[in-house]
């Protein structure tokens, strides 16, 4: 932030005021405050210059800035300019989505709101001037209205420097929402902001603008496009930065999650839209973005497909929408329509300016060191001018002495100045060698990699990689982003051109080969009596080798190989000091190795046709990983008797092994054993000891039709996946006793017809059975009874169960007393009679598709819903994180206690005295069974004074067979979060609530609420400003649950009986239709309580597109 600079063009904050009431006062305290916090303001008495045109320059100040504080005062009417400025704010406020914060300085807000008193004289004297039907002077009213009614502070004899702070703390809140990190010294950013703000025409909504920033890699696309964002972003109805297109979109299925990122960024969905294609990722953007103002930036994009998925056409976005792409190849802009006048290159910076930059890394306030002109000259010709080089050789030099800036220009002067990853080389010249050797592996192998594989393969070359990371880390060489090791462009390429130059004539003298001209060369010719300095060698393209293309390579460790096809029948030969041997896709032999100890730690010959292996691994001691998974001629699995220390064994979808071998029942260092997919494998070992290592253990769709008793030996395990295995029609009882573990699945077993009974344990040290057991998954299964479920010594701490697609018939009354269970899925089971009460903390009831369900008890209630969510909410362990509560059922009628809603929208103005009262708000929502829309996509957007917070709703996972319905509960802070009414007395905020779905046959709405007091329900009457059938009022107090309000809706005057209420759900539609028509429970709005940005519905309150849409807006 800056101080109160005229050097800025644009304004945090703009102060409104009326100045012989305050600029000596509270006015200059409240100036100073925000100038000392570094906030750039606006203050005529500061800003304004001799000669300035007045009024032009106020509301140019008006329009550039961020935020406006209106300050009333008792003479604030008076003045001619506050009218004006206060009508040119709620203007921006409505245009440019400015930030409008009113202060009440010892002024009632309802004599600004209404005019009385000092605001009615004022007002008065105008019209009596410009007439009494003067259109200018309702515009001033107006705007004062607005503006009184919005959130701000109220100060009659308080603490002035309180409310200072207060107001301080509150902008400085706003002005830091959600920006992306530039850099550490954003030096050359602004000026180039600003040409780019000229460039993009912000002022204008008149369709789509896209843009093009060119240039260099380093040069500084990537920072200047965030600081655009960051100045921009908050004037648009949605945004998202996507970085990195070029490297995440290798392939259409990259271009896809691309797409996801881009709705869900956009849209703020909580959970990721599912696109099944590329296709269909390109009308999902366009059919949901077309009508929104957005702000999109592709980063690094370098293919015009990428362009075509994520932003094909201006049209495909909603006027004033902005598109701004980065690039280094300008022809990709022109051929994606982009004309040269919104092309803008990125150059590098100016002497001026890199000289800054450099001297911010290089140089720190409290540093005392001296450095000559003449040496900071040189470093700068060095760098040219390129940021990247700047900030990596100035962060290098920090702290040195003139000597050490001498010597290092002096190993600079041998580096050609254009050749920018010889400058960088410098950071890697001051690494230890562990460092260096794990970062020349990154650099040419590994980036872009998950970094346990990374951690795996280089941990297997001798290397300390855990220490290695992290100092790489802190030397900015590379970072790790969500378990993924990045690194910049121009740093892998210093450090490939630090391999190259270990002999550029010669491949073979080396470290490490991966281009595809290097590795044919020396793969294709005859040099393997040639010496040779090759450790590691990458290939990725079709490449024929012979049978002794690596026998002489006695220093190679790591050998990765993808498509690269052996000209000769028989096995490769290795030596016997390779560390990590890949062979993906073409081996057919395994690998031949000299006689004696073998070092190999990881081998990966996945997806090859290989036969047969050595009858054991006979010498190899150190192996710690094998995948030999898509082996589809596999038949048999490794005898492991002679890799003691075996951590990993994958063997997916090796659809003709059949056993596995005896040895892997003894190993007890193996943590991983993955078999999923192997459609033969019929039967699992004894295991006659226990074993401490196996922690995860994969049999999903396996032709297994029982484990051994022995099962409770594998007492470290605790995920076992027995998922699509058709076969396994039952389960020892002994499983009861593996007490480590957290995550069973047995989903889609069809033939298991039952689980085994928990029979109570004498051993003192087993309470309970599977007692540390989150997750069972029993779906899909044909189960005749879950009576084990009823026992509560069986996992106690089960947090998520799902029985859907099974043929249960009934529910045990026990499950109630699960109080872990937070997701229930029960959805599918066509046999289920009913749901009997539910757990006290359940927050997710999947229950649609259930076509016999009789739903018997109070369950699905107002008053107990309430009840659950309130009980949930208090719970400690959540962290203070607000709870919803989603239900889905088979479609039957809406409960009394919601009401129906036919409009598009719905509006109306809550007091916070009246907020405070909520409960929750719950949504009823009815999906129309169409083969078209299978998974039901919904999202509900909440804002608060226009701010959106975060958004719920996405896409149902589970396919529908009919009709469903969706009752979803929010507490009003899972809704809204934290809402601050400021200090005013009758404050206003502004609320909404919108939710868009496809394929939605009705919905209802109903808030809950505590009891309404007489004067509130007397105040609500008399402003007319909300209907009162809009709340449901609930009595905590469980001996008397409800009370309905004699101001509630005609339908709510008879008392609720609970009975009847959840036989509701069981009325046909048809009976539905002509209740509602004869009872045309339809919800009455207050007049002119729509907003100018709300849409207009038609009779059947859907959109255009066939969408409903829903708008709540919670005034006060």
């Amino acid at each position: 932030m800056a101080s109160s600079s005229k050097a800025k063009s644009s304004y945090e904050v703009f102060l409104s005021f009326r100045g012989t009431d305050l600029r000596n006062t509270f006015l200059g305290h409240l100036y100073k405050a925000l100038y000392h916090n570094g906030i750039y303001t606006f203050i005529d008495s500061e800003e304004l210059k001799k000669g300035d045109q007045i009024l032009p320059t106020l509301m140019k100040a008006i329009e550039e800035s961020c935020v406006a504080i209106i300050i009333f005062s008792e003479d604030y009417a008076s003045s001619q300019w506050c009218l004006e400025e206060v009508m040119k704010i709620m203007e921006c406020k409505e245009q440019k989505d400015l930030t409008v914060l009113p202060v009440f300085y010892k002024v009632d807000p309802r004599e600004v709101r209404w005019g009385s008193k000092s605001y009615e004289k004022a007002l008065a004297k105008r019209e009596s001037r410009l007439g009494k039907d003067s259109k200018k002077v309702k515009r001033w009213k107006k705007a004062l209205f607005d503006a009184s009614c919005l959130s701000g502070w109220h100060l009659n004899d308080g603490d002035e420097s309180e409310l200072i702070e207060r107001i301080v703390k509150e902008i400085s809140t706003l002005l830091d929402r959600k920006p992306l990190h530039v850099a550490k010294h954003p030096v050359g950013i602004d000026s180039r902001v600003v040409k780019l703000k000229s460039m993009l025409n912000l002022e204008s909504d008149d369709g789509v603008l896209m843009m093009g920033l060119w240039g260099k890699g380093g040069i500084g696309k990537t920072s200047l496009a965030k600081a655009i964002y960051n100045d921009i972003f908050r004037q648009f109805e949605g945004s998202a930065f996507l970085a990195n297109v070029r490297e995440t979109s290798t392939d259409c299925r990259d271009l896809v999650a691309l797409q996801e990122k881009l709705l869900s960024e956009i849209l703020l969905l909580k959970r990721r839209l599912e696109v099944s294609n590329v296709d269909a990722g390109t009308n999902l953007v366009r059919d949901r973005l077309c009508r929104k103002k957005v702000l999109l930036i592709l980063d690094d994009v370098d293919d015009l497909c990428q362009l075509n998925a994520l932003a094909g056409e201006g049209k495909w976005f909603g006027n004033g929408s902005r598109i701004i792409i980065t690039t280094r190849d300008k022809h990709l802009l022109i051929c994606h329509g982009i004309d040269q006048d919104h092309v803008y290159e990125v150059k590098a910076l100016e002497d001026r300016e890199a000289r800054e930059l450099l001297s911010k890394h290089a140089f720190q306030m409290h540093q005392k060191l001296k450095i000559k002109k003449d040496l900071v000259d040189s470093v700068l010709k060095h760098a040219e001018g390129l940021p990247l080089a700047i900030e990596v050789l100035g962060s290098f030099l920090y702290g040195r002495r003139e000597d050490e800036w001498k010597s290092t220009l002096k190993k600079l002067s041998t580096i050609p100045h254009k050749a920018i990853n010889n400058v960088l080389k410098l950071s890697y010249d001051g690494l230890e060698d562990n460092e260096k050797e794990i970062f020349l592996h990154i650099a040419c192998f590994f980036k872009g990699r998950d970094s346990e594989y990374i951690k795996k393969v280089i941990d297997s070359c001798d290397f300390e990689i855990a220490i290695g990371l992290e100092i790489l880390i802190e030397r900015s060489l590379i970072s790790i982003e969500h378990g993924i090791v990045e690194m910049h462009d121009l740093i892998q390429l210093m450090g490939m051109d630090i391999v190259n130059q270990e002999c550029r004539d010669d491949p073979w003298r080396r470290s490490r080969l991966w281009l595809y001209d290097d590795v044919l060369d020396v793969l294709s010719r005859r040099l393997c009596s040639k010496s040779h300095s090759v450790g590691a060698i990458k290939a990725e393209r079709n490449i024929y080798c012979g049978p002794n293309a690596f026998t002489k390579a006695s220093r190679l460790r790591l050998l990765i190989m993808h498509n690269l096809h052996n000209s000769f029948q028989g096995p490769i030969c290795l030596p016997n000091e390779i560390r990590w041997f890949e062979w993906v896709g073409c081996a057919s032999w395994f690998p031949q190795f000299s006689s004696g100890p073998k070092k190999l730690v990881g081998l990966d010959m996945s997806k090859s046709s290989i036969t047969g292996m050595p009858k054991q691994f006979k010498d190899f001691q150190q192996l710690k990983y094998i995948n030999f998974s898509n082996c589809e001629s596999l038949v048999r699995m490794p005898d492991l008797s002679c890799t003691p220390n075996l951590e990993e064994l994958v063997l997916c979808v090796c659809k003709n092994l059949v056993e596995a071998h005896e040895s892997v029942a003894y190993h007890d260092k193996l943590q991983l054993l993955n078999l999923r997919g192997c459609k033969k494998f019929d039967s699992f070992p004894d295991i006659p000891c226990k074993l401490q290592g196996l922690k995860k253990l994969c049999l999903q769709g396996t032709a297994i039709r029982e484990l051994p008793a022995s099962i409770e030996n594998l007492v470290s395990l605790k995920i076992m996946d027995l998922s699509n295995c058709k076969n396994l029609v039952s389960l020892p009882s002994s499983i009861y006793k593996l007490q480590n573990i957290e995550h069973l699945d047995l989903g889609y077993c069809t033939n298991l017809i039952e689980f085994p009974k928990y029979k109570n344990s004498a051993d003192p040290s087993m309470k309970s059975g599977l007692s540390d057991l989150l997750f069972l998954s029993l779906g899909g299964c044909n189960l005749s009874g879950i009576e084990f479920l009823g026992n509560p010594s069986c996992f106690p701490f089960l947090q998520l169960l799902i029985l859907a697609e099974s043929n249960v018939t009934s529910l045990p009354t026990s499950i109630r007393k699960r109080d872990h269970l937070t997701i229930y899925a029960i959805s599918f089971c066509h046999q289920l009679q009913e749901i009997p009460e539910l757990p006290p903390f359940l927050k997710h009831l999947l229950a649609n598709n259930c076509e016999s369900l009789q739903k018997n008890g109070d369950s699905f209630s107002s008053s107990v819903l309430i009840r659950r969510v309130l009980t949930v909410a208090d719970i400690p362990s959540l962290d203070q994180t607000p709870p919803d509560y989603i239900i889905w059922l088979p479609e039957g009628e809406m409960p009394e206690w919601v009401l129906p809603i036919e409009e598009s929208f719905i509006s109306f103005m809550a007091s916070k005295d009246l907020y405070d009262q909520f409960l929750g708000v719950t949504l009823y929502i009815v999906f129309d069974n169409d083969d078209q829309a299978k998974y039901p996509m919904f999202e509900i957007l909440p804002h608060v004074n226009g701010e959106m917070r975060n958004c719920k709703g996405g896409r149902s996972f589970l396919t529908m067979d009919s009709d469903q319905i969706l009752l979803w509960f929010f507490t009003p802070r899972d809704l809204w979060g934290e809402v601050n009414f400021g200090q005013i007395d009758g404050s206003y905020v502004h609320f909404s609530l919108t939710i868009s779905t496809a394929k939605v046959k009705k919905w209802g709405f109903r808030i809950i609420c505590k009891p309404l007091e007489d004067n509130l329900k007397i105040g609500i009457q008399d402003n007319q400003l909300i209907d009162l059938a809009l709340f449901r009022e609930v009595v905590l107090d469980p001996t008397d649950l409800e009370v309905d309000s004699p101001l509630m809706h005609k339908d709510n005057l008879i008392k609720m009986d609970l009975q009847k209420d959840l036989q509701d759900c069981q009325r046909s539609s048809e009976e539905h239709s002509q209740i509602v028509s004869k009872a045309n429970p339809k919800l009455i709005l207050p007049h002119g309580m729509r907003t100018k940005n709300m849409p207009i519905s038609n009779s059947t309150g859907r959109d255009e597109d066939g969408r409903v849409g829903l708008q709540l807006l919670l005034l006060e």
